[in-house]
């Protein structure tokens, strides 16, 4: 793949943390992506690296710390980036930091950490798309797997039975109701607000709502999260070690292409790829 732009990368290790393989390899791969890479070398200060950021003009700094210092030397260099006007430069992290310490270093100001297992590969495409939001360049796909949670689907006996406790004791509002042969359900459509629910009741025993049942009762069967391109995500799913249950789309509810990813790859989660685009652009 040829970039849009040579996008420049300081790759720094800040603090006392004397161990710079990570940084060396992250180095390499970024340079193998088509970046241009500078690194600052060991036991940096936050104000040396906002300077070499600032003289190498670089779009993006990568920070690694595997020292545990990384709440107070990654937010100085966000200081100091804003403190000279260059709060433009993309500041991202990795190294041994506990997921507990995410949510405050991303606050404050750090777009992203990458924890450790992280593929190289995954570092670069989220700074080249982070570059290229910045300045207004289009990129030749869309990177993001999920957009949203588009429904979440829950089974049940009867709809007949179970759609006065959503309108009537929740007082949601039903959007419709629609058989679906092909997979041997009735689905109701529930509008909560902010997510829709999807019930389904099976209309025969070869369903796999009624085997579900079967095995486990009535209850949530599984999050469908909304894609566009769903033959380009099953592709990445895959890729990143994924089994899916469908390796190709099929219909769906409501229009759309639908494909599962099988629990046993998704922390025990039944999740469904479901892809409206071709519904939404008519």
């Amino acid at each position: 793949m040829k970039m849009k732009k040579k996008i420049r990368v300081l790759i720094a290790k800040p603090g006392l943390d004397g161990h710079d393989r990570g940084a060396l390899i992250i180095s390499q791969a970024l340079r193998d992506y088509g970046m241009e890479v500078i690194y600052t070398g060991l036991r940096q200060t936050p104000e040396q690296i906002v300077s070499s950021a600032i003289q190498e003009d670089v779009d993006a700094i990568g920070m690694s710390c595997l020292s545990g210092a990384h709440n107070d030397l990654f937010p100085e260099v966000v200081k100091g980036l804003k403190k000279h006007g260059a709060e433009e430069i993309i500041v991202v992290g990795g190294g041994v930091i506990p997921w507990e310490d995410i949510p405050f270093l991303e606050e404050q100001g750090v777009q992203k950490i990458f924890t450790p297992g992280t593929p190289s590969i995954e570092t670069a495409k989220y700074i080249e798309k982070a570059v290229y939001k910045r300045d207004g360049i289009g990129l030749d796909e869309d990177l993001e797997l999920v957009k949203k949670i588009d429904h979440i689907g829950i089974a049940v006996n009867s709809l007949d039975e179970s759609i006065p406790f959503y309108l009537e004791v929740l007082q949601l509002k039903l959007e419709g109701i629609e058989e679906v042969p092909s997979e041997s359900v009735k689905v109701a459509f529930i509008n909560a607000g902010n997510i829709r629910l999807e019930l389904l009741e099976p209309t025969n025993e070869k369903s796999s709502i009624h085997t579900f049942i079967e095995k486990h009762g009535a209850g949530i069967h599984h999050v469908a999260l909304g894609v566009a391109n769903i033959e380009q995500r099953i592709k990445e799913l895959k890729k990143k070690g994924i089994t899916m249950i469908h390796n190709t789309p099929k219909s769906g509810a409501g229009g759309a292409e639908i494909a599962f990813m099988h629990p046993k790859s998704t922390q025990g989660v039944l999740y469904e790829l479901c892809d409206k685009s071709s519904k939404e652009s008519q």
